[in-house]
C-alpha cells in the first residue's frame, strides 16, 4: 500500500517521544508499509500550539493536512484524548482533513477504557472531514509492540485503509 503514500503521525502527548510516540510509529509503518514521512510530536511546539500566529504550529497543521494516511495517536486521559491534542486540533478548519485517512490510536494502563478511541477520538476527526474507514485501536501500554496485540486489528484495518486511500 505505501506506493507513494503520504503517511503522518500526530502524537497529542505531553511527554515528547513518549510510548504513544513508539506505538504510533510502529502502528503507521505496519498499516502503510511505509515509514511516517510526517511526525508531529505536539509536545514539541511548546507554547506555540496556544498561539494562532506561530508558524510551527501552522506548519505542523499543514503537513497533517497534507497526507494522504495519519495515526493521531494519544495517552488515554480520564477516559479521554489529551488536552494537549484538543488544542492541536483546534487549529484545523472546517473540514480541514477532509481528503485525509485518519486513523485513531489510544494508549491506556488498562482494558477499561478501550473504547476511548471510538467514543472520543473518531468523533472529531470525523467532524474535521476525515474519513475513518477502521475501528479506532486501543493498546495497553506494557504490551503495544506485540504482534499477538497488533495483527488481529491490523488484518481487518489494512484492507479497510487501502480501500479508503483508493476510493
Amino acid at each position: 500500500m505505501s506506493d507513494e503514500l503520504k503517511v503522518a503521525v500526530l502524537v497529542g502527548n505531553p511527554k515528547r517521544r513518549s510510548r504513544t510516540y513508539e506505538a504510533a510509529l510502529l502502528v503507521a509503518e505496519k498499516l502503510t508499509g511505509a515509514a511516517a514521512e510526517t511526525v508531529v510530536d505536539v509536545a514539541d511546539l511548546g507554547a506555540g500550539v496556544l498561539d494562532w500566529s506561530d508558524a510551527t504550529a501552522t506548519a505542523a497543521v499543514e503537513s497533517i493536512r497534507e497526507a494522504d494516511v495519519v495515526v493521531v495517536a494519544s495517552p488515554t486521559y480520564k477516559a479521554a484524548y489529551t488536552g494537549l491534542l484538543k488544542v492541536f486540533l483546534d487549529r484545523f478548519p472546517s473540514d480541514g482533513l477532509a481528503g485525509v485517512v485518519a486513523v485513531p490510536l489510544m494508549l491506556g494502563a488498562g482494558p477499561g477504557h478501550a473504547l476511548a478511541p471510538e467514543h472520543t477520538l473518531r468523533p472529531v476527526l470525523v467532524e474535521l472531514g476525515a474519513t475513518v474507514p477502521t475501528r479506532g485501536l486501543y493498546l495497553i501500554v506494557r504490551d503495544f509492540a506485540t504482534p499477538e496485540t497488533l495483527d488481529p486489528w491490523l488484518a481487518r484495518a489494512v484492507p479497510q485503509v487501502r480501500a479508503a486511500v483508493a476510493g
